[in-house]
């Protein structure tokens, strides 16, 4: 699995209020969280963002918190992954069984706003598409790519008992 996308660069300790504000928790509904996803880390993110771009932070990226909204926010925006320099655990895990991939890079503070990214979810590795510069991660197992593939841990539950 691979994708291609322009960064959007946030820095350490992006928390779940950053991510999607309590003031919008009142509903679960993807759409609506989408129009308020980082608005209060940037403002005008949910408006600027397209489709299959990439949000780059630093690290504790996902700490506070453990609400589902948050990863539901930022996927139903369009980003195609979250790269960080770590996660806050329990982000993580709902991340995925939401369906959105996401990578710990060492390197994820060279990468800057505009910048665009290829990512290979099955090697680990990003290039930066401007400099040709590579820099390796994990890759994801394959049972959290069929996760993300299946749409979340629901859907592959779902696809595994009919």
């Amino acid at each position: 699995m691979k994708i291609t996308g322009n960064v959007w660069k946030f820095g350490d300790d992006v928390d779940t209020d950053l991510i999607i504000p309590a003031r919008y928790l009142n509903t679960s509904d993807p759409d609506e969280l989408a129009k308020h996803c980082m608005e209060d880390a940037d403002p005008g993110f949910a408006g600027k963002v397209a489709t299959g771009d990439i949000i780059v932070a630093d690290k504790n990226f996902g700490c506070g918190s453990s609400r589902e909204h948050a990863p539901i926010a930022i996927k139903a925006a369009g980003v195609s992954c979250v790269i960080a320099k770590t996660f806050a655990r329990i982000f993580y895990r709902n991340a995925f069984n939401m369906g959105l991939p996401i990578l710990e890079c060492e390197d994820a503070e060279g990468f800057h706003t505009g910048d665009r990214l290829s990512v290979d979810f099955d090697t680990g590795e990003i290039v930066h598409l401007e400099s040709d510069k590579a820099c390796a991660t994990k890759p994801i197992p394959p049972f959290m790519q069929e996760l993300v593939q299946s749409g979340g841990l629901m859907k592959y539950i779902e696809k595994r008992i009919k």
